[in-house]
């Protein structure tokens, strides 16, 4: 099934986790027999964001979950229950299924250079929440992040740059703005944290599937900043 049979332009939230329902039995996501994952037990957006921070926890002291990536593949090659959908950066340093010391299919991620949220993001996102039933979305951050200097250097000194890096930082320019306001005495810092919560508000606000969740309490959005230096995740 293609994506635009399954997400049709109806204006109702409804429509659209229905079509979303169509699509996860299209894709195997409901398929019964022994060779399909089983869905684990539903969990909150507070449980979620729990088990992430103590996988965090377990990645910063060195000490990760043993797991048996080969039976794990086969499970999944059927179905997949992501518990927590995140937003981070393409950073090579920063790895969500590391960082939170999880495994393959536990986790949603959505990649950009600067880990904002467009519309193609949005979009997996609200399908991470409809469809998979990802009760959390985490946008994560992290230290010295290049697309953030760069937007700084942009907005301060109208740097030029190439190629389709300008629409880049348009995505990011309200975060400098929102930090310099603030006359922090580290830009960049700032500008990283702020960069989460604009991105934390604009998911929790998204009409009409993310919002109408967010709403019933059966979707949970946080933000936290990664350290590259440590890997502690602290949120925000």
């Amino acid at each position: 099934m293609c994506l635009s049979c399954a997400f049709p332009t109806a204006s109702s939230r409804r429509s659209f986790l229905k079509a979303g329902a169509g699509l996860a039995l299209a894709g195997g996501l409901a398929l019964p027999g022994p060779a399909v994952a089983q869905a684990p037990a539903a969990l909150s957006g507070e449980e979620a964001l729990k088990r992430l921070m103590e996988g965090n926890a377990r990645y910063v002291a060195n000490a990760p979950e043993q797991r048996d990536f080969s039976a794990r593949r086969a499970a999944l090659s059927r179905s997949q229950h992501p518990f927590a959908s995140i937003v981070s950066c393409a950073d090579s340093r920063v790895a969500p299924e590391l960082a939170f010391d999880q495994g393959a299919g536990d986790l949603f991620v959505v990649r950009v250079a600067g880990n904002f949220v467009n519309q193609d993001g949005l979009a997996s996102l609200e399908f991470g929440a409809a469809v998979l039933r990802s009760q959390l979305i985490l946008v994560l951050g992290h230290t010295r992040c290049g697309a953030i200097s760069a937007a700084i250097d942009v907005v301060r000194n109208n740097t030029q740059l190439p190629g389709h890096l300008p629409q880049l930082i348009d995505a990011i320019k309200p975060a400098v703005h929102a930090a310099d306001a603030e006359k922090p005495s580290d830009m960049l810092a700032a500008t990283i944290a702020a960069n989460v919560r604009l991105n934390v508000e604009k998911l929790k606000t998204s009409t009409p599937v993310l919002a109408g969740l967010v709403a019933e309490k059966k979707l949970t959005v946080a933000g936290g900043v990664y350290d590259l230096a440590t890997g502690k995740v602290t949120l925000i």
